[in-house]
């Protein structure tokens, strides 16, 4: 197939994805197109499959309950939205976009908002079968074992569509069919809105089903096709929180192995949970039981320690992130060491070759080139040099209790542990502070600031308390 021919039917085709129900079964507050797997919402899968096959501009998604919230998800995508007032079925929702499309020619695509693992390979499929089949419309089906609760395809002995029966309204025999409607169709978009007109009300629920087109369509003489799909996961609406979960654990099954395929390492990848934007460099190691998330970007040949957690934030080539180690909306360059146990807060910045140690927190803080926290420290609201060392025990002091104050230390100065630096405050290159002090005031470069009470010895202390009489209270003096 030509490349003009693909990019003809690619701006000809317009995609409608219903997203407007509450989804009861899920027991839940929250629009059902509004849970997460595979670190997206429902529908922002279903969005991104679309794009494959239409132009954000000729994508609509019908929405209904928490309407703002299922738009502001997928508005940045680009794509329009139509509310559906009074939410009396499938056949209704998309009855409410004709106005708003029927002027436009081609192909029009119906999906679901709760199918997130239906894949843009599928869409390609179903969208150049209806565009090269001439038939009014296209429907995917698949085959269960048991098909109980879906509505069942009629076929012709052409292999077209000529009915789908709902369960309730099923003989005996129909019900025994196993080829189910999935729910997803590819209409010859004028047809469409010639006929949609004609849907009516099912009499038991007084909701307009999209299944009736086809048995329409064909009493006017039209085609309807059939896609037949040997995988009927792929398919998988969800309406309980345990499809839920069997559809997040597709999703990062498909994920692993997408990385393991591009050369990522991947130990145990039953245990780790990667969500669908990251992206991972090759020869990149994860080890067990990590989890990284949102939109996480990762260089080659990093290593990602056991029970990691990285959450929206970029390694650059060759980090280590120790095991147990949290990182979140931060960056680390090149050559980079973090953790064990180090905990990284948003808008932290290690540069290369920097190394923060276990138990480290390190927040709203720049870590300069080859600096390093190796220990117990606490490190907030600071720009820190390259060749810096900061002591073990070492605590900024970055809020007043009102608002928060930035620290500089220049490079190549060391900090000894258990030192309490006071923000605001300067310390300069190559300047030292003593093990134990309190800095309230700026550090001159080169200069040693100490800031603790002087040490007092005193020989023989012991032995003489020793010769003191015991209190009279001491059970001695009773």
């Amino acid at each position: 197939m030509s490349n003009s021919f693909m990019s003809s039917t690619f701006m000809n085709t317009t995609v409608v994805i219903l997203a407007a129900g509450l989804g009861t079964r899920m027991r839940s507050k929250r629009a059902k197109v509004l849970h997460r797997a595979g670190g997206l919402a429902l529908v922002e899968h279903v969005a991104a499959a679309a794009a494959a096959v239409a132009p954000h501009d000729r994508t609509i998604a019908v929405t209904g309950h928490q309407a703002e919230e299922v738009e502001a998800i997928l508005e940045p995508r680009g794509i329009g939205f139509v509310r559906q007032i009074g939410q009396k079925g499938t056949g209704h929702a998309l009855a409410a976009c004709r106005e708003r499309l029927q002027s436009l020619d081609g192909l029009l695509m119906v999906l679901y908002g709760d199918t997130p693992l239906l894949s843009p390979a599928t869409l390609h499929r179903l969208r150049d079968l209806q565009s090269a089949s001439g038939a009014a419309a296209t429907l995917i089906t698949t085959t269960l074992e048991d098909p109980s609760g879906y509505g069942r395809v009629i076929l012709n002995g052409h292999g077209d569509v000529t009915a789908i029966v709902e369960e309730k309204a099923a003989t005996p025999a129909q019900k025994s069919i196993q080829v189910i409607n999935s729910g997803i169709y590819c209409f010859q978009a004028p047809l469409l809105w010639r006929h949609i007109v004609e849907l009516r009300p099912n009499a038991a629920s007084g909701e307009l089903y999209l299944t009736d087109m086809a048995e329409i369509l064909t009493r006017h003489g039209h085609r309807v096709g059939a896609l037949h799909i040997e995988d009927p996961d792929e398919l998988l609406g969800i309406n309980t929180r345990v499809e839920l979960a069997d559809a997040d654990r597709v999703l990062r099954e498909r994920k692993c192995r997408e990385l393991m395929l591009e050369g990522v390492t991947i130990e145990r990848p039953e245990t780790v949970t990667i969500d669908m934007h990251v992206r991972v460099g090759v020869d990149t190691v994860v080890e067990p039981f990590t989890r990284l998330l949102g939109s996480t970007q990762i260089g080659e040949e990093c290593r990602i320690g056991a029970g990691a957690i990285l959450e929206s934030s970029v390694l650059a080539d060759r980090v280590v992130v120790a095991p147990y180690t949290i990182v979140a909306n931060s960056r680390i360059e090149t050559g980079a060491q973090v953790g064990p146990f180090a905990r990284l807060r948003p808008e932290s910045h290690v540069g290369p070759d920097a190394h923060v140690g276990n138990f480290v927190e390190l927040k709203k803080t720049h870590l300069g080139r080859g600096a390093k926290s190796q220990h117990l420290a606490y490190i907030g609201d600071s720009e820190i040099g390259a060749g810096v060392n900061i002591g073990a025990g070492t605590i900024f002091c970055n809020y007043d209790g009102q608002k928060k104050h930035k620290t500089r230390i220049g490079e190549r100065a060391f900090i000894g542990s258990n030192s309490t630096l006071v923000a605001p405050i300067e310390i300069g290159p190559d300047s030292y502070v003593g093990a134990g002090s309190v800095i309230t005031g700026d550090v001159p470069a080169e200069a040693l600031a100490l800031g603790r009470a002087r040490q007092v010895v005193k020989p023989g202390w012991v032995k003489n308390r020793k010769k003191e009489p015991a209190p009279l209270n001491s059970k001695d003096g009773k």
